[in-house]
């Protein structure tokens, strides 16, 4: 699991786009998403990306409680576009049931109804609960079912992954 080499991978597919002029915003998922949406935004020159967190619209949100709260105060949703009508490009840093998917097109269309949306992810752990796939991947990857991908990022901001046991 290499999540620069991920990372480069899809930053390339997005500069294939703006060579096509593909028009695109986007819009990351707090935390994770939101570091690799300010970092593709940097390298790609755009002058703006969004950032959605998913507190409030979590399907566990009575057992993350405080935490969710947390979440929501230190990263909320800023979306510095307008959402009806955009192609909107939705990323996250692991893609594994699809839930927090879920949560994220809810929070977004609460701003409005954009033509498309399509999701990026950096690492895709395939063990869907719900029918969500991804657009862009960066890395596949099967890691034990106790265990959890942490995204970590540097002081240079480049980012790797880190395992860790899956809370009980």
């Amino acid at each position: 699991m290499n999540a620069e080499q991920s990372y480069l991978t899809l930053l390339e597919a997005l500069k294939k786009r703006q060579e096509r002029n593909d028009s695109f915003e986007l819009a990351g998922l707090a935390m994770g998403g939101a570091w690799i949406a300010e970092r593709l935004a940097k390298d790609l020159n755009l002058s703006r990306y969004g950032v959605i967190n998913v507190a409030f619209h979590r399907d566990d949100y009575a057992e993350k409680g405080m935490t969710a709260l947390r979440t929501a105060s230190t990263m909320p949703t800023n979306l510095p576009f307008e959402v009806n009508g955009a192609n909107i490009i939705l990323i996250d840093d692991v893609l594994l049931t699809g839930r927090t998917v879920r949560a994220a097109l809810n929070e977004l269309f609460d701003f409005g109804r954009p033509a498309k949306v399509e999701l990026m992810v950096l690492a895709d752990r395939d063990h869907r609960e719900l029918p969500i796939a991804a657009d862009f991947v960066g890395e596949s990857v099967s890691i034990p079912d106790n265990q959890i991908l942490v995204l970590e990022k540097d002081g240079a901001g480049k980012f790797s992954f880190q395992l860790e046991e899956r809370a009980a």
